[in-house]
């Protein structure tokens, strides 16, 4: 009799959540999204269509990214329908070794339900992009610039949990351990749309392991996130605002990348801002993935800005604020990272830094578009 009740709990549960599927499909706007793949590959069947190759991949990108959320919502439909099937016959089998994998199978359908809806949030005119993402030890020597290579692989660790690839493009070495600053492309669908929430300021409590006396220490690193700018989107910058240095590159740990003068740094002299780039083999690649991130760095302080045109930046002092922490990191005495954003915690500090962040990237994106509900509700 027990087993039966447990059955049911799970089937009743699992059917609570069947009307938020339906919810889903009508704000991925499924039957748009299927008229739109058919369109394009109407489009792709018609002679010439490999005239202009550019034009022709970028068609052939959006129909498989379109794909991809028909094709996941598919399969969440599909894993209802499964799992619903294994409880019942389970239930009517009195199958009890069954049971832990109808959990599985459930928690699993409310964790696919849950990233679907998520994606649903992402509106934002740069969310698919790619996001690059740029760090910075703060004051503190040795201790910020451990403290931002913790930082640097915890990104790693969240980017491979989720299949995106992962590129160094920047790389300054500590004084004696960790990281100065770096720079890492994550390559993936909707990667910028997530990994926005995590631009500013986290700050670190912890004993230093670089202090003899075992004092508490707090340091902090910055992180910027941009929206990897590609060909598709023109951003003016007049060539004249724009310094050019090159430079021996160094990879981590002072190995030598290029034993020639091959990195390359640009400043835009209106602004201050500076980007560089170092893992390419030729000064002139190099050279053209710095530009890429200083027009998605530009673009993005005018886009959050909410101005006119890019030569409305008229400086970037608010970039360095190290009072405005958006989370903290704490080790001693107790563990435990907040967000002081949305006030989301966990004390498992230990998953966290091995790049369990959905929770943190999920609180900030339902904020958001709470807070942008509201906005709506007020002009209204």
């Amino acid at each position: 009799m027990k087993f039966m009740i447990q059955f049911e709990e799970l089937r009743l549960r699992l059917e609570a959540i069947e009307p938020e599927i339906k919810e889903l499909s009508n704000a991925l706007g499924l039957d748009k999204l299927k008229m739109e793949i058919e369109q394009l590959e109407q489009r792709a069947a018609q002679p010439g269509f490999w005239d202009d190759v550019e034009n022709s991949q970028k068609i052939l990108r959006k129909t498989g990214s379109l794909k991809n959320k028909v094709n996941a919502y598919n399969d969440l439909v599909s894993a209802y329908d499964d799992t619903l099937a294994l409880i019942e016959l389970a239930n009517e089998e009195e199958d009890l070794s069954l049971l832990d994998e109808a959990k599985s199978e459930l928690e699993s359908v409310q964790k696919n339900l849950e990233s679907q809806r998520l994606q649903t949030l992402l509106t934002g005119d740069y969310d698919s992009k790619n996001a690059i993402l740029t760090f910075h030890a703060g004051a503190g020597g040795t201790e910020a610039q451990d403290w931002a290579m913790m930082l640097y692989r915890m990104y790693c660790h969240w980017a491979e949990s989720h299949s995106f690839n992962v590129k160094e493009i920047d790389y300054l070495d500590g004084e004696e351990a960790g990281l100065k600053s770096a720079v890492l492309l994550i390559e993936g669908e909707n990667a910028y749309g997530y990994l926005k929430s995590e631009s500013g300021v986290h700050r670190l409590v912890r004993v230093s392991p670089f202090d003899s006396s075992g004092r508490r220490h707090t340091s902090f690193a910055s992180i910027e996130v941009m929206p990897e700018i590609d060909n598709t989107i023109e951003v003016d910058i007049n060539p004249e605002d724009i310094k050019m240095d090159v430079y021996r590159a160094s990879g981590a740990g002072g190995q030598k990348v290029n034993k020639t003068s091959s990195a390359v740094r640009l400043t835009h002299i209106p602004t201050g801002i500076v980007v560089s780039c170092q893992v390419e083999r030729s000064q002139y690649q190099n050279r053209d993935v710095a530009m890429t991130m200083l027009k998605s760095k530009l673009l993005e302080i005018k886009e959050r800005e909410h101005l006119e045109k890019i030569e409305d930046i008229k400086g970037v002092q608010k970039e360095i604020a190290w009072g405005a922490q958006i989370r903290s990191y704490v080790f001693m005495p107790y563990t435990m990272v907040k967000d002081h954003r949305t006030s989301y915690e966990t004390g498992n500090i230990n998953a966290v830094m091995d790049g369990d962040l959905d929770g943190f990237i999920n609180a900030y994106l339902k904020a958001a578009s709470l807070n942008q509900l509201n906005e709506n509700f007020s002009e209204d």
